[in-house]
């Protein structure tokens, strides 16, 4: 079984910081992409961030020079940086990560955690 595991949501005034994590535990030989997606009352999921296993990164132009993904490989985790956020930033965010878990694993498969809740508000 593998796990992905959030924390770091909360209430945050506009214009304020918050850092997202989410540690990956179980049964697990290697871990391609991860990242976060969100999604907001009455909106669809959207994709924020993406991180391959050798760094190279990519936003959501909504997003983009405000937030920052990153990940430690040792530990099996992701982070999300999230500075000068604004209201409209308000949602549940998700990690998601795509691995195998076997060597013998040709595709990977994508797991997500259960959400954590992220509320700008004043």
């Amino acid at each position: 079984q593998v796990q992905l595991v959030e924390s770091g949501g909360g209430l945050v005034q506009p214009g304020g910081s918050l850092r997202l994590s989410c540690a990956a535990s179980g049964s697990i030989f290697r871990i391609n992409a991860m990242g976060w997606y969100r999604q907001a009352p009455g909106k669809q999921r959207e994709l924020v961030a993406t991180i391959t296993s050798g760094g190279s990164t990519d936003y959501a132009g909504s997003v983009k020079g405000r937030f920052t993904i990153s990940r430690d490989n040792a530990k099996n985790t992701v982070y999300l940086q999230m500075n000068s956020l604004k209201p409209e930033d308000t949602a549940v965010y998700y990690c998601v990560a795509s691995l195998t878990t076997v060597p013998t694993m040709i595709l990977p498969r994508t797991y997500w955690g259960q959400g954590t809740q992220v509320t700008v508000s004043a």
